[in-house]
């Protein structure tokens, strides 16, 4: 019998159970009750698709039982099992999902951090036991295995002998010491207190043999010994409980022994619809996107149960992308057991189930956003990037689903608004809703033309997002009211200072155009402007392409070659103006120069790249 090494991080988790840095011990009975639970889940899952497979409802079953003398607690399912292979990899691996990086032990206060996110649940068990055996007998299986472990030092697999199908956990438990009862898992009591707890949810029945005492028959002071088994959890789904019944404390529990997240949910959704289709749904927002949540292996979708049996793991059909973040169970009589994934994708029961959960979350999120606007802030901080790619996706499909919920960073109010909120602080006769895109706060505010709007009283919406401007742009206006970037060569608004601009226009018209001769195509127009305030120099657009949109699609694998149509706005308020002026009619060469200059400073404020940093340089020290 070969003894097998665990991998190197299984050895570090290991090291954290079985040296026991957390305090609540007691949840490696949920974790392996749920492990139980899942294992049964499979097997009756099969025997819905799987003809050959007939079963009742009462073989399915959980039971724990108790040796006092040998001082270990047995913890048996009529789950599906696992083969030789399957002990090896889902016993001998730990968090095969990639590298871990574990918090210190003085971080960790209890045990859901690293269990819930990792899905390390079984090795919580070495936290009370010296030594765990592991006996299973897998579906279609004509063998039995056993697994055999102390802990860090490795593990065994050998044959053994397993009549029934599922899977045995047999925990030899540590001797008590003075910070620590052990034993105490042993007594009636506790163990019916953490079923109770942690897993009363559990749809299949948690048995556990009792030993009780009772009058013999016909004596008046003789007692016997008698065994009775005894179901410790009530079966009923939380989703099927009154909710008027439940805590908030019972619907986080539910969540982290569903391994939904390792963390409380920002918000639960409990949703009973009845009519002409009828289901139960409990539904979580979480805190914090999941580790994976951004990469191309994250899986959005419900668990999906017919009367209390689960027919997916992960329905995705019944969330939008856009909602892809909500973690939760559907559970409807009104589907059939033997529904296939491929019926399932073309259900209109399905449909309108979940026409009718992503109403609900809508109205939750927007009832949120009214009444608990701190809690809002910190879903959007979370999740915002999922709602604005739904108002970007498929052409803007979705926008009018979406637009009320989205925020921006205002100007004025110095924090995040609403496009209502906006709409309703708007100046009189404003036509327009003004925005700017950059690349963080700090930055946009200090951005030339962002001056000339404040003085006058007008917010603008920065974005910062990479999102942000296609999502104005796919959206195109907003109660009636059209987005306008401010970088925009026509702002809509009737500006003193464009007419004196247009005056110099008249009056210079030569030098622009011989700007524009300088520049070629680097820029579509080079103009006078009084918007610039401080700034010598800075770009406006014309057209749908900004600035910032040339930024970012440029720096995307296939961007291409993508440019917007600048404009060369020129401060005719700024002592270099005069410069150029005097420059262009006494010395063409210097004129050539401060023309370069400017360009390549209107190109450093909008933080894009210089097309010649040498020549820049040189024309810097020509200058001087």
């Amino acid at each position: 019998m070969e003894k097998r090494e665990f991998q190197t991080e299984s050895k570090r988790i290991l090291d954290l159970m079985i040296n026991s840095i957390y305090t609540n011990k007691e949840i490696f009975l949920r974790e392996l009750i749920s492990n139980a639970s899942d294992a049964i889940d499979k097997i009756y899952y099969k025997a819905l698709v799987d003809e050959n497979l007939n079963f009742n409802k009462s073989d399915y079953y959980i039971e724990i039982l108790v040796d006092e003398k040998e001082k270990t607690l047995l913890i048996k399912d009529t789950g599906i099992g696992m083969t030789e292979e399957e002990l090896d990899s889902n016993l001998g691996v730990i968090a095969k999902s990639g590298s871990l990086d574990f918090k210190s032990s003085n971080e960790i206060e209890d045990g859901y951090d690293i269990i819930g996110q990792f899905g390390v649940g079984f090795y919580s068990a070495f936290m009370v036991a010296d030594k765990i055996e592991v006996k299973s007998h897998a579906l279609g299986e004509e063998k039995a295995y056993k697994w055999t472990s102390t802990g860090e030092d490795g593990y065994t697999i050998e044959e053994t002998e397993k009549e029934t199908l599922g899977t045995e956990i047999k925990i030899y438990l540590k001797e008590d010491t003075e910070d620590f009862k052990y034993s105490d898992f042993l007594k009636e009591y506790t163990l019916r207190e953490i079923v109770k707890k942690y897993s009363d949810y559990i749809r299949y029945p948690i048995k556990m043999e009792l030993t009780k005492s009772r009058l013999k028959e016909g004596s008046e002071d003789e007692y016997e010994d008698y065994k009775e088994e005894v179901v410790l959890n009530s079966m009923v789904p939380l989703w099927r409980k009154n909710k008027n019944d439940l805590s908030d404390e019972d619907y986080n529990q539910f969540y982290k022994d569903k391994r939904f997240g390792f963390d409380n949910p920002l918000k639960h959704i409990h949703m009973k619809v009845d009519g002409l289709l009828s289901f139960n749904s409990l539904l979580y927002i979480p805190s914090a996107p999941p580790y994976d949540f951004y990469t191309k292996e994250y899986e959005k979708g419900l668990e999906l149960y017919s009367s209390g049996v689960l027919i997916m793991e992960k329905c995705s059909e019944l969330l939008p992308d856009y909602f892809g973040f909500v973690k939760g169970v559907v559970d409807s009589e009104d589907l059939s057991l033997n529904i296939s994934r491929e019926m399932l994708q073309q259900s209109r029961q399905l449909t309108l189930i979940g026409n009718n959960i992503e109403k609900k979350i809508r109205e939750e999120l927007k009832d949120m956003l009214e009444k608990d606007r701190d809690k809002y802030e910190e879903f959007f901080d979370s999740f915002g990037g999922s709602l604005k790619f739904g108002i970007y996706d498929k052409f803007g499909k979705d926008k009018d689903k979406l637009k009320d919920l989205i925020l921006f960073y205002s100007s004025r109010e110095k924090k995040m608004v609403s496009l209502k909120e906006y709409i309703d602080n708007m100046k009189e006769g404003q036509e327009f809703i003004y925005y700017v895109a950059g690349d963080n706060l700090d930055r946009v505010d200090k951005m030339p033309q962002v001056e000339l709007l404040k003085e006058k009283g007008y917010e603008i919406l920065y974005l910062v997002d990479q999102l942000d401007e296609f999502v104005v742009k796919m959206m195109y206006d907003y109660d009636e009211k059209q987005f306008r970037s401010i970088i925009n060569d026509d702002l809509g608004i009737e500006i003193e200072e464009d007419k004196e601009a247009e005056k110099v226009m008249e009056n210079s018209g030569d030098l622009f155009k011989a700007m524009e001769e300088i520049l070629g195509d680097k820029v579509v127009k080079v103009k006078p402007s009084k918007r610039l305030k401080n700034n010598p120099v800075g770009f406006a657009t014309e057209g749908e392409v900004s600035v910032e949109m040339e930024k970012l699609l440029n720096a995307m694998p296939e961007g291409g070659n993508v440019k917007a149509n600048k404009v060369l706005e020129i401060n005719m308020d700024h002592k270099l103006f005069k410069k150029l002026e005097s420059s262009y009619e006494e010395d063409k060469d210097l004129f050539k120069l401060i023309a370069n200059l400017l360009y390549d400073q209107a190109n450093l404020i909008e933080g894009l790249p210089l097309e010649d940093p040498v020549e820049f340089t040189n024309n810097i020290w020509k200058l001087l």
